[in-house]
């Protein structure tokens, strides 16, 4: 298995360290993620960058949640569902929604479902949806833009679901109580 390091502000390459420092200030520490990302600059700028577009998009609070739970679990990412499951929780997101979003189930609030079932047909057909299903999510009180928006969102998990892939990166202690494994593939 290739190592990857786990950078921190003081250690990391010098481009990426205004990056982590920024990252510390949000988060209130670096994330194992954000030191992995460290390595190249340029890609822990990028997510850092598209994570703070995504946060200021206009899908619903609770939607952007539904985003980045349902890819990360699709994509198999253990650390990136630990992570949002936490941050979704902290955010009020309910305890029922996080659980039925990590094990695939569907939601009880339309809208909210229709995020879930339109982010999952994002990613399982890489892209390639039919008009009925962008017709069916904005049926569901959604507009143009959300459906751009959610893009944006799914953009921003791949990158960070991958990289967690190739660096196995460890788990944070402060996503340790949503620790999630994925299902075995066949």
């Amino acid at each position: 298995m290739t190592e990857f390091a786990v950078y921190d502000e003081t250690d990391a390459p010098e481009a990426a360290r205004p990056h982590l420092e920024a990252a510390k200030k949000r988060m209130g520490f670096v994330t194992t993620l954000n030191g992995v990302m460290a390595e190249s600059p340029e890609l822990l700028a990028g997510y850092n960058a598209l994570s703070e577009l995504f946060g200021r998009s206009s899908l619903p609070r609770n939607a952007k949640h539904v985003v980045w739970i349902t890819a990360s679990v699709l994509n198999g990412c253990e650390y990136c569902v630990a992570a949002h499951s936490t941050l979704a929780l902290r955010s009020r997101v309910p305890a029922e929604v996080v659980e039925a979003l990590r094990e695939g189930r569907v939601l009880d609030d339309p809208a909210l479902e229709a995020a879930r079932v339109f982010t999952a047909a994002m990613v399982d057909q890489r892209g390639w949806v039919g008009d009925k299903q962008v017709e069916a999510f904005l049926a569901a009180g959604y507009t143009r833009r959300h459906v751009l928006d959610l893009v944006l969102g799914i953009g921003m998990k791949t990158l960070s679901n991958y990289t967690n892939h190739i660096a196995h990166t460890p788990l944070d202690p402060a996503w340790k109580d949503q620790e999630w494994t994925a299902p075995a593939t066949t």
